[in-house]
C-alpha cells in the first residue's frame, strides 16, 4: 500500500503529498501509544501533546543552542572529542557548536519518560474525569512553559533545527531531495511501533492491561499489579509521543508551542475514539486519514472545531469507534421503528 501511494503521487506529479503523509506518520506514533493507554489499560490522557512537546523542544534546544563560546572548557572539550558535541554551519554562515542529534533525541525521550514516571504514580491513582483533568493540567503546564520561556523561543518556537541522521546517508529532513526516502522512513518507524504494540497486547502484559480496563478491582484481587502495569503503559505511551516529537521536529526543522496545546491532545483522543478505543489498526487508519486531511488544510480555520465535533459525535453515537460500528445496533438504538420491522421479518 505504501509503495502504491508513493507511485500514484509520482505518476500524478503530486509528490508534495508525501510531505503531509510523512508528518501524518509521526503523529500516528502518538496516537498508537495513546490507543494502547486508553483502549487497553482504560486510562484517559488529555496531556499527550505535552510529552510530544517535551521530546521535540528538548531535541530542538540542544541542537540549536550555540555552545561555541564555551568550547575551551574541560567538559565541553571532552564531550566534543567523544562525539557528543558537533559543529555545523548556521543559516548565516556562523559556526554552531551543539549537541549531536542522537544525544539530543535520547535526552528528550529520557526526559519525557522521567516526567511520565514522576507524575504517573500519583496521577494514575485517579479515575474517570479526575484523571482526565489531572492530565489536562499537565498538558496546560507544558504549553505555558513553551509559550512563556524565552530560551524556547516563546510564541515563535525554535527553528534552524538540523536534520536527524537516523540512518547512514538518510537523514530525517523535510528537504525535497529526500522527500521520498523520508516518506518510507517515517512509515517504517510506524510499522516498527505497530509491531511492538501488537505483540504487547497479545502478550501476558496485554491480557493484564485488558483485565485492568475491564474490572480494575477484580484484576487487583486476582493478583495483577495494577499500579505497576498502569504506570508502565503510561511511560511507554509517553515514549512513543516523545519519539514522534523528536522526529517531526527535525523533519520540519523547528517546533512551536501549538504542538503542546490542549487542542492537540484533544485531537489525539478524538482520533483514537474514531478508530476504536482498543483497535490499533483503527487508530492507524483513522490517524492517517484525518491527519492528512488536516495537514492539507481541508478543514481550514475550523480545524480544531472539527476534531472537537468528531469527538462529541463519536462518544454519542459510536463509542466503540466508527470502524467497529454495527449498523444494525445503530438502527435498533436510534430508530425505534426499525426494531418492530426486524421482528416482523423474523
Amino acid at each position: 500500500m505504501l509503495v502504491l501511494v508513493q507511485v500514484a503521487t509520482h505518476i500524478m506529479d503530486a509528490d508534495y503529498y508525501l510531505t503531509q503523509l510523512t508528518m501524518s506518520a509521526y503523529y500516528i506514533l502518538v496516537i498508537l501509544g495513546l490507543c494502547a493507554l486508553m483502549g487497553y489499560a482504560g486510562q484517559i490522557s488529555l496531556g499527550h501533546a505535552g510529552f510530544f512537546a517535551i521530546g521535540g523542544y528538548t531535541s530542538a534546544l540542544l541542537t540549536t543552542h550555540n555552545l561555541i563560546a564555551y568550547q575551551e572548557s574541560t567538559v565541553l572539550s571532552f564531550l566534543k572529542s567523544a562525539g557528543v558535541l558537533v559543529i555545523r554551519q548556521g543559516l548565516y554562515g556562523n559556526e554552531i557548536l551543539h549537541v549531536h542529534p542522537w544525544a539530543a533525541a535520547l535526552c528528550g525521550v529520557l526526559l519525557a519518560s522521567g516526567i511520565a514516571y514522576l507524575i504517573g504514580g500519583p496521577v494514575l491513582r485517579l479515575k474517570g474525569h479526575y484523571l482526565a483533568m489531572a492530565t489536562l493540567g499537565f498538558g496546560t503546564i507544558i504549553f505555558t512553559i513553551a509559550i512563556g520561556t524565552d530560551l524556547l523561543g516563546s510564541a515563535d518556537g525554535l527553528s534552524d533545527v538540523p536534520a536527524f541522521p537516523l540512518l547512514p546517508g538518510l537523514p530525517v529532513s523535510g528537504k525535497r531531495a529526500v522527500r521520498v526516502e523520508n516518506y518510507y522512513l517515517a512509515w517504517g518507524v510506524v510499522i516498527v511501533g505497530m509491531f511492538m504494540l501488537l505483540n504487547l497486547v497479545d502478550s501476558r502484559v496485554g491480557r493484564a492491561l485488558r483485565s485492568i480496563h475491564g474490572a480494575e478491582d477484580a484484576a487487583n484481587a486476582m493478583g495483577v499489579n495494577t499500579p505497576r502495569y498502569k504506570l508502565q503503559i503510561f511511560i511507554l505511551s509517553a515514549v512513543f509521543a516523545s519519539v514522534a516529537g523528536v522526529l517531526l521536529t527535525h523533519f520540519n526543522g523547528g517546533i512551536g508551542p501549538s504542538e503542546a496545546s490542549v487542542m492537540k491532545s484533544v485531537r489525539y483522543v478524538a482520533i483514537v475514539a474514531v478508530g476504536g478505543m482498543a483497535n490499533l489498526w483503527g487508530a492507524l487508519i483513522m490517524g492517517g486519514i484525518l491527519n492528512f486531511l488536516s495537514l492539507r488544510g481541508y478543514f481550514g480555520s475550523f480545524d480544531d472545531a472539527v476534531f472537537a465535533l468528531i469527538l462529541i459525535i463519536v462518544m454519542l453515537f459510536a463509542p466503540q469507534g466508527l470502524l467497529r460500528l454495527e449498523m444494525r445496533h445503530y438502527l435498533l438504538r436510534f430508530l425505534p421503528g426499525f426494531k418492530g420491522k426486524t421482528e416482523e421479518a423474523q
